[in-house]
């Protein structure tokens, strides 16, 4: 699943495409929303929030979330695809972009005072004009005995951190994922998960070690069984979650983390 500062620059990107313009086309292809049109509706901003997409159009929001498979694509009219038409699931047109949505995991159409109701559960977002680091510390201290990756995952402590960041975070601060969040020290790891999720919002490459060259971007995050970049150590691997239907891939230093 993408993390957020990919749902970030997926925004910006829209954004400084489509803000501003008339829609020409609008195309849901989903069942509950397949007659919806706002064709002749202006968009008026494209934004994040934490892993969610809003374009706002008009009165409405089209709420988009990516899950796993999915990406949106800006095309000029006339272009072929880069996915196959059958993948589409939002096909927003204007005068100068196509802006296609595959394989969403989410896609709805609400009246944009509704947002709330899509994304009112989030925590602050790393990534947004609102974040507020006192409440993201006092919502991951509210359940002490939480394992320190499912805390940093679960998106209503904080919103943007996927399983990539969360791993690399209990590297960085030397706790093993499994370690009870309330016995870290919280505000260092919300202040580094801030650094780290800035740091990379910008570039497409995503680096936790500093390094952007492939194969050396992360410390431990899909490395198991090979040597820790640190100690030398084997990366060990397994799977944690809040129950036995979210489990998430986990890896870690058996002698960095503790």
């Amino acid at each position: 699943m993408p993390e957020g500062d990919t749902v970030y620059r997926a925004a910006v990107h829209l954004d400084q495409a489509l803000n501003g313009a008339t829609l020409t086309g609008w195309d849901l292809r989903v069942p509950a929303y397949a007659t919806s049109d706002l064709t002749g509706e202006r968009i008026d901003e494209v934004v994040s929030r934490g892993k969610h997409l809003l374009h706002r159009i008009g009165d409405y929001t089209l709420h988009s979330h990516l899950k796993m498979e999915g990406s949106w694509h800006l095309y000029r009219p006339g272009s072929p695809w880069k996915r196959p038409a059958f993948q589409a699931r939002a096909v927003l047109t204007t005068s100068d972009w196509v802006s296609v949505g595959f394989d969403l995991g989410v896609v709805e159409l609400i009246a944009r005072a509704d947002e709330d109701s899509v994304v009112g559960h989030l925590g602050p977002d790393l990534l947004g004009a609102d974040w507020d680091v006192n409440e993201a510390i006092a919502r991951l201290s509210a359940d002490p005995a939480v394992p320190s990756a499912v805390a940093l995952l679960d998106q209503r402590n904080l919103a943007g951190l996927g399983n990539v960041y969360a791993n690399e975070l209990c590297f960085l601060r030397g706790v093993l994922p499994t370690r009870p969040i309330g016995e870290t020290d919280i505000p260092a790891m919300v202040a580094l998960a801030y650094r780290l999720i800035m740091a990379n919002r910008d570039r497409t490459e995503r680096t936790t070690t500093g390094d952007t060259r492939p194969g050396r971007q992360v410390w431990v995050y899909g490395r198991g069984g090979k040597p820790c970049r640190r100690c030398g150590t084997r990366i060990r691997s397994g799977s944690i979650g809040s129950d036995p239907t979210r489990l998430r891939d986990s890896y870690w230093c058996p002698r960095c983390q503790t």
